[in-house]
Formats: C-alpha cells, structure tokens, sequence
C-alpha cells in the first residue's frame, strides 16, 4: 500500500472551509502517510488557502468560484501533469474519513473508477425523502450503463486510475452533480471499468452544508437533469496510447 500512496493525489476541494480543512489535511497526512495533498481552493472568501498551507498541503488558488467539477478538474490536471496515478477525492470538511482510502486504491488496482459507497453495509450514513428516491433511480441507471451494482452514484468519496485521469482532466463535468453523475456515465460509456467499496461517512467539521432540507424537494429534478445531460452528450474516445494501465 506505501507504493501506491506514493503514487496517490489525494484531491480536496475546498470553498470556505477555513474552520476544517487544516485539520483534516493533518489528517491525511497521518492515516495515509507517502501521499501527496493538493487543496484545490474554489474561490473561498475566508483564510482557506492559509489554513491549508500551513497545514502542509499544495495549494491551486482559484480566482472564483468554480463548483466541485470545476475543482477537481484542476486536480486532475495537475495529477497528469505531474505523474500520479490515482486521485482520490476527499472533501476538505472532514466528512471523508481517510481510513477509507486503502480500499480505494485497491478497488483501483483492477478497475478505473472507484466509489466510496455510503449505503453498502458499512457506516450508518442515512438520506430520507425525495433525495433517497433520486438516490436509488440514480444508482438504478447508472449501473446499468456501466455493467455493475451500484447503490451510491452521488458520493463524491472517490478514486481514478490511469484511463479515468486522461479522461477527467479534459472532460470532467462542472454543472451541478455532473461531478457524481454525470462523470460516471462519461467514464463508463468511454470505456472505463467502475466499482465501489463501502465506506462510512462523518458528520463534518466545520462550515456551511451545501444542502439543507428545504432543497430537497429539487433534488430530483436536477439529478434527473444531470442524468439527461449525460446521456446526451457524445461519448468520448480515448487516444489509443491512453487505453491501457501501465
């Protein structure tokens, strides 16, 4: 595991995280040690990008706010330019227990793509109402198209191999759950081999939710517009010298 942590970018995307990202960059740096962290800051307002140097981590300083898609796309861009090969996402509001990270990179080692899966028997991680229905619809489709049982399609606690950073760091969606959906429908129709692993998932550790109950409602009708979009668009052909790990 120590040569493929060596081998590890570990992604966190961050806006206005100030009150939990140096923490959990320590973190990071303690369960996972030989890997490489870069804290992608997404146009925070606050000391985000101070809180994450100091902490030790690389920092890309975006100008402005580009969502998560936006984000991770530069990491996977600075994970080609730089040789690494894998990525796993981890969000910097400490939701994302790193002790998960080993199962990751070893779901990697025979697939491209690996979730963190939240509703797969471990942890006690728990969605209610509209959000749930979207959830298993989501997971439904998506299995289908890629060729597996999936059962947490939106989990951004997540890794790539090789053929899925070639395509991610050109193509990675930036709209809203095009980060979750629709990036795995775009790695499975290019070909990519997708799996997930059980994870648990934590409360976070400081910050502001992205999602709050009174939007729950709307989140079917955009996850079902994510999964439109996604199907819709042209599946993307890799470079041939692309199309296998090394």
């Amino acid at each position: 595991m120590s040569s493929d942590l060596a081998q590890t970018l570990i992604v966190m995307p961050a806006f206005n995280e100030e009150a939990a990202v140096a923490g959990v960059v320590a973190e990071v740096f303690a369960k996972l040690p030989g890997a490489t962290v870069l804290v992608v800051n997404d146009g925070s307002r606050d000391s985000t990008v101070a809180q994450a140097s100091s902490a030790g981590a690389t920092v890309i300083d975006l100008p402005f706010n580009l969502g998560v898609g936006g984000a991770m796309r530069a990491g996977f861009k600075y994970a080609q330019a730089h040789g690494f090969r894998y990525v796993v996402q981890v969000d910097s509001d400490g939701q994302h227990d790193p002790d998960g990270v080993p199962s990751i990179l070893a779901a990697l080692r025979s697939h491209d793509v690996a979730i963190g899966a939240r509703f797969a028997g471990q942890g006690d991680y728990e969605v209610r109402g509209p959000r749930k229905w979207a959830m298993k619809v989501l997971a439904s489709v998506i299995g289908r198209i890629a060729r597996t049982r999936l059962t947490d399609t939106t989990s951004g606690f997540r890794g790539a191999g090789p053929r899925a950073i070639a395509i991610f760091a050109e193509h990675y969606p930036a709209e809203y759950l095009g980060d979750t959906v629709e990036s795995l429908v775009l790695a499975a129709r290019a070909g990519c081999t997708i799996t997930q692993v059980p994870v648990s998932m934590r409360s976070r550790a400081g910050g502001t939710p992205s999602h709050n109950p009174g939007k729950a409602a709307v989140y079917l009708g955009r996850a079902a517009l994510a999964l439109v979009i996604a199907l819709w668009r042209p599946p993307i052909t890799l470079r041939h010298e692309m199309t296998t790990q090394p």
